[in-house]
Formats: structure tokens, sequence, C-alpha cells
């Protein structure tokens, strides 16, 4: 029964920690979408504001 019990609690240890390394990538993702997003609205107006000189 103790060995139930500690393989039931390494079982619930590894799930947690996989659900925070899952949860990071995806706060890590939204970032990166958010500078991707940042980054090419700036070159399309750099490049309407060369476009008009």
């Amino acid at each position: 029964m103790k060995s139930l019990q500690l393989g039931l609690l390494a079982f619930a240890v590894m799930l947690l920690s996989s659900c925070e390394v899952v949860g990071g990538i995806f706060k890590a993702g939204v970032w990166v979408g958010v500078l991707a997003v940042a980054f090419v609205v700036g070159i399309i107006l750099w490049l309407v504001g060369r476009g008009r000189k």
C-alpha cells in the first residue's frame, strides 16, 4: 500500500510539473507573437513612410 501511495504521489508531481512547463511555453509563445506582430507593423509603417517621400 505504501508503494502505491508513493507511486501516485510521484505521478502527481510529474503531472503538475509538466503543466507548468506547458504553461511557460504558451506564455513565451504569446510574447513572441506580440513581438513579431509589433515588428511586422513597424516594418509596414516604415515602408509606407519611406514610400511617401
